[in-house]
C-alpha cells in the first residue's frame, strides 16, 4: 500500500456522498493531461484523479475535471484552464501564472485553489486576486495548507475556512513566500 492509499481510500468514502462525483481518469488520460501540462501531477493528486474521481468532490463537492470539458458548473477543466492562464511566449503582459500550480477547485470571484505539483508536499496554494490592487501578482497567493494531505484532512474534519463559522475563529492564511520568484 502506497503512502497516499489510506488517505484516499478515506476521500473516496466521503467523495462517494456526492451526486456530482465523476468516473475515475484512466492511467492514459492522467498521461495524456501530464504531457499537455508540461509536468507530472503531485502523486497524491494523482491518486486522487485515478482513484476517487474525475471531479465532483471535495469542498464544495466541486474538485474540477482533471481535463477535457467544463464542469457541470460549466467550470473549465483544471489541464485546460492552467494551460489557458499561461502567457504565450513573448507576450507584452504583466500577467503571470506559476508553472506547475495547478488549478483545481473554483471557489467563485476568481478565486481558485491549485495545487503546487512542484512542491515535494503539494502545497494548497490559494489565489485570491480581489486581494491586490495594481499589478503585483505575488499579492494574490497564499498558502491554504502546507500540503494536499493537510488540505484533504481539512476538508475531512469539516473545518476548513470555507465551511460555515470557521471563518469566523479569526482564520488567516500566510503570503506564499514563493510567489515573487516563481511569477
Amino acid at each position: 500500500m502506497d503512502d497516499f492509499a489510506q488517505l484516499v481510500e478515506r476521500v473516496a468514502a466521503k467523495a462517494a456522498e456526492s451526486a456530482r462525483l465523476q468516473l475515475p481518469v484512466t492511467a492514459d488520460a492522467l498521461d495524456e493531461a501530464e504531457r499537455r501540462l508540461g509536468f507530472r501531477l503531485h502523486p497524491l493528486l494523482a491518486a486522487l484523479y485515478l482513484k476517487v474521481g474525475n471531479g465532483g468532490f471535495g469542498p464544495m463537492d466541486s474538485l474540477l475535471p482533471l481535463s477535457g470539458g467544463p464542469n457541470l458548473d460549466g467550470v473549465e477543466a483544471a489541464v485546460e484552464d492552467y494551460l489557458g492562464r499561461i502567457p504565450a511566449a513573448g507576450a507584452d503582459t504583466w500577467w503571470s501564472w506559476p508553472k506547475g500550480v495547478l488549478p483545481i477547485l473554483d471557489w467563485g470571484c476568481a478565486m481558485f485553489a491549485c495545487v503546487d505539483c512542484r512542491s515535494k508536499d503539494g502545497t494548497v496554494l490559494l489565489f485570491e486576486p480581489n486581494a491586490i490592487s495594481g499589478q503585483d501578482l505575488s499579492l494574490a497567493w497564499f498558502v491554504d495548507a502546507g500540503s494536499l494531505t493537510e488540505w484533504l484532512e481539512t476538508w475531512l474534519a469539516g473545518r476548513g475556512w470555507y465551511e460555515e463559522g470557521v471563518a469566523d475563529e479569526g482564520f488567516e492564511m500566510a503570503l506564499w513566500p514563493e510567489a515573487s520568484a516563481r511569477l
